[in-house]
């Protein structure tokens, strides 16, 4: 099975919109729960536009509760790197965003980056903090991941689901299917995220053995439209399935 960890970054641009703690954060991931979500993603991005360094100890306190981990996730800027020591997350997924950037686009270079990376590292590691790297499906240094020190790595979803139902749909799924495959022989654990959604994460987790995703936007729009009943039960079912 695939845990599903559902991103609360669009609940919490909801509540910083209007300058008061409705909708509810808290509220909103325990309801996730509840409907069969695995687990719960938060993304503190530098200028805390949704997500804030706050809710990391909320939901941490959440998810330690129910049983469950949560996944934060973002630049290890070290004001981030302090929120997650403090915390200790299940696991803490490093993405490489600007402080200004829209949304997460690409992955680690980790040839370049990878002098960065290793301290970060070891740091989580030495915390006992499960690690993953947000990676291209592309990259062919899927195995530096693991010399460097992570556990796992975050597959960037956006050009499957971009392509999905085209015509170039299976040439990019194939590529993503040999990406996980080059992390699984290299040790890793293979997570995936953005922009997946209920009408393309079947035919992507027939991928073996992809552990978690990591799903926000796409769920919140799809609860506005059907519910969070229907919505939460679809996934947990697709997930369940693989």
């Amino acid at each position: 099975m695939t845990v599903l960890s559902v991103n609360i970054n669009k609940i919490a641009l909801l509540r910083n919109s209007r300058g008061r703690n409705y909708p509810d954060v808290q509220a909103f991931a325990a309801r996730c729960l509840d409907l069969g979500a695995q687990g719960i993603t938060l993304h503190p991005r530098q200028d805390q536009r949704h997500a804030r360094y706050s809710d990391v100890e909320t939901l941490g306190a959440l998810c330690q509760a129910r049983g469950v981990e949560l996944n934060v996730e973002g630049y290890p800027a070290p004001e981030f790197l302090d929120v997650v020591k403090r915390n200790k997350p299940a696991q803490c997924t490093l993405v490489p965003d600007a402080p200004d950037q829209l949304t997460s686009d690409h992955g680690w270079d980790l040839r370049k980056d990878a002098d960065f990376l290793r301290p970060v590292l070891a740091e989580l590691k030495a915390m006992g903090i499960r690690s993953s790297l947000f990676v291209d499906y592309d990259n062919m240094d899927l195995h530096l991941a693991r010399e460097l020190g992570a556990d796992r790595v975050e597959l960037y979803t956006e050009p499957y689901a971009e392509h999905f139902g085209s015509a170039h749909a299976e040439v990019i799924f194939q590529g993503f299917l040999a990406a996980a495959k080059r992390a699984q022989d290299a040790g890793l654990g293979v997570n995936a995220g953005h922009d997946l959604n209920l009408d393309n994460l079947a035919k992507f987790l027939s991928i073996p053995g992809v552990l978690e995703v990591s799903i926000g936007h796409a769920v919140i729009v799809e609860c506005i439209e059907s519910g969070m009943q229907d919505v939460l039960t679809k996934y947990s079912k697709i997930c369940r399935a693989c």
